[in-house]
């Protein structure tokens, strides 16, 4: 009998144990690297990587003259360079790193993280990749961002302007507002949604894009000459890149192969097919015919519009963000002319517009029933999301406009903005880095 007494004494001991160790183990487990999220995410991060160089690069390469191809795809990958090595040294910090109070906190990340201190293998808090992998992922939005404004000043900055303003917008501009959105900052306190980089990447980079084509000036011959593309090709192939590439930025923003992963994967490519084929018809119904830019425009525009949202709507839903998206992009490039600005690539008018009406149409198409994460829209019951996407709206469009101004006149004050005319006749390629892309016929053609 005592024998028995003692094995049931020991089986309640062990089960009372199971009972208080079973949270922490839970607790280990959700705080524990999954293979099959980093393995994703690693994905995602090289497939954001790709947007720059080659995709934006071919994109924008094909659009400017042939004597500038090759200055185009210097700026991207020099961003990629660049900012690679500045977001190690300090951008991931201001962005995510921890304040010394929560008054700072609210508009910058601290330098917690310099130089990635305490940023290591282990993983997120409440995570399941590594923080290093995540602060590499970043790093791929915060390369992209700057090299999109490249498109409004393309044939004609200096590439020492171009470098020191690209450095100093990415630390001045991008990092604070990157905190803001999904740092901790005051946007994410309010409420504001932004799955993917509407109001952080878009909006920011078509704001800056119009202060500098306005402050820079027009391209010599702009309106009196033509200036067409110098080959279409490229602009197609970078389309289909950039849209690859964009199924990795948004369903790479769930942080982990999820449903959420799937859903932003199916409404990117649901809303880049829809603006695709909704700026194919109302070209055709404006101007007669359809045309392979105005369809590389769609694409274009219906991932820009998308982004915000990704993650936070239906198919459904993305189908009539992306149908918006091709249909006010189509018309938002006459922003230009309105105002007398040479946006060379059309920045402002795929990116600006395009960011503003998707960080808007997520207020009205968010629902919590797919993403409990998220909040609800106007039409899930909760009209004042539209307000909170406005105000975010608002705030990134006035930060990055008159930080765009003052970063571009310090850097015209030291280094100058413009290129020679000559330089600039003769094509950047050849006057910026003493080479041609192409060795038959003129290269300024």
């Amino acid at each position: 009998m005592e024998e028995l007494r003692l094995k049931r004494r020991a089986a309640s001991l062990a089960t009372g144990m199971l009972v208080f160790l079973a949270p922490v183990a839970a607790r280990a487990q959700e705080n524990a690297i999954d293979s099959g999220d980093t393995a994703w995410m690693l994905i995602s991060t090289a497939l954001v990587l790709m947007m720059t160089g080659p995709a934006l690069a071919f994109f924008y390469g094909g659009l400017v003259r042939a004597g500038n191809v090759l200055s185009v795809f210097m700026q991207c990958l020099v961003c990629m360079a660049a900012i690679s090595v500045l977001w190690v040294i300090v951008g991931y910090s201001l962005a995510f790193g921890s304040a010394p109070n929560a008054g700072v906190n609210a508009w910058v990340g601290g330098l917690a993280h310099i130089g990635l201190a305490g940023v290591g293998l282990e993983p997120l808090p409440g995570g399941t990749i590594p923080a290093l992998l995540f602060m590499a992922y970043q790093g791929t939005f915060a390369i992209i961002t700057p090299a999109l404004i490249v498109g409004a000043f393309a044939e004609r900055m200096k590439f020492s302007a171009f470098l020191l303003f690209t450095l100093l917008w990415s630390l001045l501009i991008y990092s604070p507002l990157c905190h803001w959105v999904w740092g901790g900052g005051w946007l994410m306190s309010r409420g504001a949604l932004d799955f993917a980089g509407g109001t952080v990447v878009h909006i920011s980079s078509g704001i800056s894009a119009l202060v500098a084509a306005l402050l820079i000036g027009r391209r010599r011959g702009y309106g009196h000459e033509p200036l067409p593309p110098h080959t279409l090709p490229f602009t197609v192939a970078g389309a289909a890149l950039l849209w690859g590439g964009g199924c990795g930025v948004n369903a790479g923003s769930a942080l982990a192969a999820n449903g959420t992963a799937v859903l932003a994967f199916v409404t990117t490519n649901t809303a880049a097919a829809a603006a695709t084929l909704a700026w194919i018809a109302i070209e055709w119904i404006t101007r007669g015919k359809p045309t392979v830019l105005g369809a590389a425009s769609g694409v274009v525009a219906g991932l820009v519009a998308i982004t915000p949202a990704a993650g936070f709507v239906s198919p459904g839903s993305a189908l009539l963000i992306g149908a918006g998206a091709g249909v006010l992009c189509f018309y938002g490039i006459r922003i230009k002319e309105m105002l007398g600005a040479d946006d060379a690539l059309d920045v402002v008018g795929v990116h600006g517009v395009g960011g503003t009406w998707g960080a808007l149409a997520t207020g009205i198409f968010a629902e919590t029933a797919l993403n409990p994460a998220g909040r609800d829209g106007l039409l899930a019951g909760n009209p004042g999301q539209i307000w909170i996407q406005l105000e975010a709206v608002l705030a990134t469009v006035v930060f990055c406009g008159v930080g765009a101004f003052v970063l571009l006149k310090l850097v015209d004050a030291l280094v100058g903005l413009r290129v020679s005319e000559e330089g600039e006749r003769a094509g950047l390629d050849l006057g910026e880095h003493s080479e041609r892309a192409y060795m038959l016929g003129s290269i300024a053609d």
